[in-house]
């Protein structure tokens, strides 16, 4: 079977038929379609609908073409070279998405509005294992599935973790671009979501509050943000590391993260007012269930 991106970004895919689609994806051959379009014609059907009732294509395969036609690139499990655990590039109509997008809308409507200044946004909390970077991931693949031009930075240099979610390698990325050993050509287009750009953290260096602490984070982030609509960066644990501090202040407004039954609340509202002293925008918090 073909892999199935579903990322047909031109505006000509909106006027092609869900037929049209599934023969072009291999998903039908081209005698099973004019099988349905009679079985559509005679039983004054949708062309789904005979689909079905022929037994020729799932009622996920005709979700697919559906979000083919409108533009909305998402996967099929089992295919693609993101984790499945990046939740909203394969199950974008579940609940745990539909959430994501709220939390994209008030995003949009607090930081994300069209300033050129309010493009860059930390992903924050204050301990390890409580979803940062699994929370990035997903709000990089909505922003993208939005349309907005997205670039997902991961700037965990202790610990990374987007190489393994969206299944990249790692020898060149952040760390490389700031110790000078590479430009941006560091930087990956995610094939199945053509909105999505991702900066791995690349080799995990010996210094890495002191290369975050160098103008050449600054200059990257400004020059992503004349090249990107949204750019997201995944961080470490604030707790653990003073890396957050220096992330954040230089993106300018900060997500903090919180994980029920997991997250410490007094050391959440401590690094929260930490960040408010420097100056950071607090964007928001969100308390997650995994």
């Amino acid at each position: 079977m073909n892999q199935m991106s579903h990322n047909i970004p031109s505006l000509a895919t909106a006027t092609r038929s869900i037929g049209a689609i599934l023969v072009d994806s291999g998903k039908l051959s081209a005698a099973d379609a004019e099988r349905i379009l009679r079985q559509q014609k005679e039983n004054n059907l949708r062309f789904g609908d005979a689909a079905l009732l022929l037994g020729l294509l799932t009622e996920q395969d005709i979700a697919v073409a559906l979000a083919q036609q409108y533009n909305y690139p998402y996967l099929l499990k089992g295919e693609g070279s993101v984790a499945e655990e990046v939740t909203a590039a394969y199950e974008p109509f579940s609940p745990q998405v539909e959430a994501l997008r709220i939390l994209r809308s008030q995003l949009m409507l607090r930081w994300f509005a069209g300033d050129a200044g309010q493009k860059t946004l930390a992903i924050c909390s204050t301990g390890r294992g409580e979803g940062r970077s699994r929370l990035a991931a997903n709000l990089a693949v909505i922003f993208a599935q939005l349309g907005e031009r997205t670039l997902l930075i991961d700037a965990d240099l202790r610990q990374p973790r987007q190489h393994t979610l969206f299944k990249v390698d790692d020898k060149l990325g952040l760390s490389s671009i700031l110790a000078g050993r590479c430009g941006l050509e560091a930087i990956r287009t995610v094939p199945e979501f053509p909105n999505l750009a991702l900066l791995p953290a690349g080799p995990v260096p010996p210094n890495p509050q002191e290369l975050l602490a160098q103008p050449a984070f600054l200059q990257l982030l400004e020059t992503a943000s004349a090249r990107h609509d949204v750019v997201l960066i995944d961080t470490p644990a604030a707790a653990l590391y003073g890396d957050t501090q220096t992330i954040a202040a230089r993106a300018r407004a900060a997500l903090i993260l919180a994980r029920r039954h997991r997250s410490s609340l007094a050391a959440t509202r401590q690094f929260a007012e930490h960040l408010g002293q420097l100056g950071v925008n607090l964007v928001g918090s969100v308390l997650t269930e995994f």
